[in-house]
């Protein structure tokens, strides 16, 4: 029984899903959304930085950054439960040429042996509080 079902299977031809997916006349849906390229933020003088490694600390960013203008607080993130690094973290220099140069200088260079990332950072979005619907007992 299974053989035949093989059999018919085979005789069948292959799938259309994968077959169609990867040949060169496939064309996307027309209502998906064209995807959104990434847009700078404006400059200034805080730099996101991210891809540093685990072990990269608050100093070892400081001195990195510190090559190329006068940084005035360099953070890396941590875990609140385990202390350790979430992989990202903030350069602040004293003017935007010393932000442009650092942006310049370290984005896509090596830190600790990982590739890292340097941006201007974005500010952050406000969002309104949630509105009180809870009861007494703060459940809807």
């Amino acid at each position: 029984m299974a053989l035949t079902m093989r059999a018919a299977a085979a005789a069948a031809g292959p799938t259309r899903g994968l077959r169609r997916l990867f040949s060169t006349g496939f064309v996307p849906p027309m209502n998906s959304p064209p995807p959104n390229p990434r847009v700078e933020a404006e400059p200034s003088t805080n730099l996101f930085v991210s891809g540093l490694n685990k072990r990269t600390t608050s100093e070892g960013l400081h001195k990195a950054f510190s090559a190329f203008g006068e940084v005035v607080q360099a953070r890396v993130v941590t875990d609140r439960v385990s202390g350790f690094s979430k992989g990202f973290g903030f350069v602040r220099y004293s003017t935007l040429e010393d932000a442009a140069k650092g942006k310049q200088g370290l984005d896509g260079q090596f830190l600790d042996g990982w590739v890292i990332f340097a941006e201007y950072a974005r500010p952050r979005t406000t969002t309104p509080p949630p509105e009180n619907n809870s009861t007494q007992y703060g459940r809807y």
